[in-house]
């Protein structure tokens, strides 16, 4: 886990990927997506970091996915650490959160 690429603005876990070599987290603004990702574009226009930070529950851009979803209702429960160090725990008992081919982006 690269626990320094913490949680997406969408609530993906950019600390499990292991899909784009180039890019170090959503947050670094190396992501190959951010051009045409929705909830940056909302983000970044209401001033949050990410949509757990926001009020409204939504379910626009990768927010339509699962996992996302689920991250971020966990995020704005008990905060990204706590998210962090349940994702850390499970995987370090075998639990996969990304395999390869199979991720929570649109494309």
């Amino acid at each position: 886990m690269k626990r320094e690429y913490g949680i997406a603005r969408c609530g993906l876990a950019c600390c499990l990927c292991s899909e784009n070599k180039t890019c170090h987290g959503c947050n670094s603004g190396e992501c190959p997506d951010k051009d045409w990702c929705e909830n940056r574009k909302c983000l970044i226009k209401k001033f949050y970091e990410h949509c757990f930070n926001c009020g409204e529950d939504c379910r626009k851009g990768l927010l339509t996915k699962i996992k996302p979803y689920g991250f971020t209702l966990f995020a704005k429960r008990y905060g990204q650490e706590m998210l962090l160090d349940c994702l850390e725990r499970n995987e370090k008992l075998g639990i996969v959160y990304h395999r390869e081919g199979i991720n929570g982006r649109l494309r």
